[in-house]
């Protein structure tokens, strides 16, 4: 075999391996991008899966505590309004009478709100701003300490899920403060810019040191809905200083 034959049969042979080369690159790629595909795909089901449950969840937390609210107004509530009612109407004074029927009046009033709130309706129709300032109200008319509420209401408008979402982180943050920090004042800030929108609730509770170990999930759970809709959790806390708790929500 000559030179020229060697070389060309090298060279042949060469080019054969480097085309076997290329095709198994070639295939690695589609193999290996195609298993990212399905990764991603999972993983896109995952959080959708994880947000379905989220929302569930709280959908059944808050008609839960409906439910006990509702039951508590009826039992101290509309059911002294009926007594009253009864007193009145059973006088024979004219004035008794027509006071027995206002209180009738307001007792049918008071029962159509209460089955407004037995589905979630309401949600779409109240905004964030006008449900935490309903919270603070709530908990400085039961005398428990002074609320402050702040808002450049740049989180009117808001999808259902989202809404709910942080309607229930709000309510466990306030119900948590009011539980364990026994604060004299609390503070609800809204304020956001072109990038992001954050809610700070601040305290001025017995605070507590964030390095200790917790027994309780209930701020992994805060942080997991926050993340489901796109959005961060953060706590700062000092003992004998308070606490401040800060939702972060981009754009």
């Amino acid at each position: 075999m000559s030179e020229q034959e060697s070389q060309f049969l090298l060279i042949l042979f060469g080019g054969i391996f480097f085309a076997f080369l290329m095709s198994l690159f070639v295939v690695g790629m589609v193999v290996l991008h195609r298993q990212r595909q399905v990764q991603n795909r999972q993983k896109i089901d995952n959080l959708k899966a994880e947000y379905e449950r989220t929302i569930l969840n709280i959908e059944n937390e808050i008609q839960q505590e409906t439910l006990a609210h509702v039951g508590r107004e009826l039992h101290d509530n509309i059911g002294q309004l009926l007594s009253l009612a009864k007193l009145n109407l059973n006088s024979a004074k004219p004035e008794k009478q027509a006071e027995g029927k206002e209180f009738i009046n307001q007792i049918i009033k008071e029962v159509r709100g209460l089955s407004k709130t037995l589905n979630l309706d309401w949600v779409e129709e109240i905004t964030l701003d006008d449900f935490i300032r309903q919270q603070l109200q709530r908990i400085e008319s039961t005398g428990y300490c002074q609320t402050v509420f702040d808002s450049d209401q740049s989180l009117l408008e808001l999808p259902k899920d989202k809404k709910l979402v942080l309607i229930r982180v709000i309510q466990e943050c306030l119900n948590n403060a009011i539980k364990h920090a026994s604060p004299a004042h609390l503070k609800v800030h809204i304020i956001g810019d072109s990038t992001l929108r954050k809610i700070e609730i601040t305290d001025d509770g017995y605070g507590f040191d964030t390095t200790a170990p917790s027994s309780g999930s209930g701020m992994t759970n805060l942080k997991k809905r926050m993340e489901t809709i796109g959005g961060s959790f953060s706590l700062s806390s000092t003992v004998g200083k308070g606490t401040q708790i800060t939702l972060n929500l981009p754009l």
